[in-house]
């Protein structure tokens, strides 16, 4: 069974950084398209950043130059790096899988999604 746990969310002030990290278990991480997306109450999910088998990325224009998503097959692990962080990106973020193994993931589709993990709360104070 396919599990995907978040962790380093937390509470930080405007202009500062966060590491989130997933631990991933139960199926070939490295064979899957992987992503961060975030969430808050009363909207929909939306996409962060996507990192496909061959490294390839893929940012929100509202994120681009600031986040840093990367993944170790080793560790079966994935990062996001979030770096001058603004009020605007506080939500729950939550990692997941790609459905479908090989597949690229495009357009930041949460659509896209088989399996997500709990989440994690980041709070982003003025």
């Amino acid at each position: 069974q396919v599990q995907l746990v978040e962790s380093g969310g937390g509470s930080v002030q405007a202009g500062g950084s966060l590491r989130l990290s997933c631990a991933a278990s139960g199926d070939s991480f490295s064979i899957f398209a992987v992503g961060w997306f975030r969430q808050v109450p009363g909207k929909a999910r939306e996409g962060v950043a996507t990192i496909d088998t061959d490294g390839t990325t893929n940012y929100a224009d509202s994120v681009k130059g600031r986040f840093t998503i990367s993944r170790d097959n080793l560790k079966d692990t994935l990062h996001l790096q979030m770096n001058s962080l603004k009020p605007e990106d506080t939500a729950m973020y939550y990692c997941a899988r790609h459905g479908s193994y090989g597949f690229r993931w495009k357009g930041l589709r949460s659509g896209d999604a088989g399996y997500w993990g709990q989440g994690t709360q980041v709070t982003v104070s003025s």
